[in-house]
């Protein structure tokens, strides 16, 4: 007669079952959270003139596979062309300096964030980045929802500030 006890036969306790204390804490030591010290981030990324990117979080360093992570320093008045990310969303934390966001079907609204403040763009927003000093880098963390880079250009919708004198790019905004 079975009393609906059946703990002796199938175990729950995954250490009992499969008797590896040993083999699950190395593997939670080296695969659990991961600290990445700012000053060892992975520079052996695409650079361009202009800017220094570093990568943080991506599949490569730790594993990552449905985010991305780095640093990014913005030359002075540099802008992007008109684009949208696909399905990704974006988060900008700025460190210092002074990003310009314009958006919309004609970038017809614009806001501005300054040290400590976040940005979230969201999927398929046509947007144009800008570091709005004309004298002093913009330093940015950016965090991705996937480590695909995508880029969707809209060469139909005019650059409300047009991107003549430094293009912003990075991982993911490749020079026109």
């Amino acid at each position: 007669m079975h009393d609906g006890d059946d703990r002796h036969t199938h175990p729950h306790d995954p250490a009992q079952a499969h008797g590896h204390h040993h083999d699950a804490s190395e593997r939670w030591k080296h695969d659990g959270v991961r600290v990445i010290p700012g000053d060892r981030l992975d520079a052996n990324t695409a650079q361009t003139p202009g800017m220094f990117r570093q990568a943080a979080i991506n599949a490569a360093r730790v594993g990552a596979q449905k985010i991305w992570a780095g640093t990014v320093a913005i030359q002075p008045d540099a802008k992007t062309g008109v684009h949208h990310h696909g399905a990704l969303e974006s988060v900008i934390y700025v460190v210092s300096g002074r990003a310009r966001m314009r958006w919309g079907e004609q970038l017809e609204y614009v806001a501005e964030a300054g040290p400590g403040d976040f940005i979230f763009v969201p999927p398929f927003v046509p947007h144009q980045e800008i570091n709005a000093s004309t004298d002093e880098p913009l330093h940015c963390v950016l965090v991705r929802s996937d480590n695909e880079a995508v880029v969707v250009n809209l060469p139909d919708v005019a650059a409300a500030e047009a991107p003549e004198t430094v293009y912003w790019v990075d991982p993911i905004h490749k020079h026109p």
